[in-house]
């Protein structure tokens, strides 16, 4: 296989995970976005956490909530869990990484809010401590994953939301999420400012 193959067998990889994941996530995204704006339009706030290219994502989502999208509207109250590296650092050193998401989520999380988990496995131990974190406190959690949904998907309860990519290939998993964000970002503009 050329170079020129590879590639284009890439963007037709990715095409074709998409196009599965329209059926699969259409309907969750939904579902996860009527959450999100339930909390913020309630004073609460999103926190997203992920690990490698999840904590990107993290990230890049909670800028995109408190910066804006794509259109002007105020502030929303979002924060990454994967950006305090004293926090971050602090919590690794004197307990275990395992708790790196988990001990904000006691700290910051209130009744309401609403945690972002990502892993495309489903089985980050330390955003599984985060999800458990987050059922202690009355927080929502909307599972972003892929693989069939690791063990995430079966610590979830009947209020959170299982956005779960139809692929096992990370490379993909992780395409479908940043699109699957951007649907977030734009469902969560729509409700909140379109309709206001």
């Amino acid at each position: 296989m050329s170079l020129s193959e590879r590639i284009q067998h890439q963007f037709a990889a990715s095409i074709e995970v998409k196009q599965k994941s329209v059926t699969a996530m259409a309907a969750p995204i939904e579902a996860a976005i009527h959450v999100m704006v339930t909390s913020l339009k309630n004073d609460g706030k999103i926190m997203a956490c992920g690990n490698g290219g999840s904590a990107a994502d993290a990230q890049h989502f909670a800028a995109e909530l408190l910066n804006r999208f794509e259109i002007e509207r105020p502030p929303l109250a979002a924060v990454a869990l994967t950006t305090d590296s004293s926090t971050l650092t602090s919590i690794a050193n004197d307990y275990r990484y395992e708790e790196i998401f988990s001990k904000q989520v006691l700290g910051l999380g209130r009744k309401g809010d609403v945690l972002l988990a990502i892993s495309t496995s489903g089985n980050s131990p330390n955003v599984i401590e985060a999800i458990h974190a987050a059922h202690q406190r009355g927080v929502h959690v909307v599972a972003l994953t892929g693989k069939n949904g690791g063990k995430i998907a079966g610590l979830l309860k009947e209020n959170d939301v299982h956005l779960c990519v139809p692929s096992d290939r990370t490379a993909r998993i992780q395409e479908v999420h940043l699109v699957t964000l951007h649907c977030l970002c734009d469902g969560i503009d729509h409700l909140i400012v379109e309709r206001n």
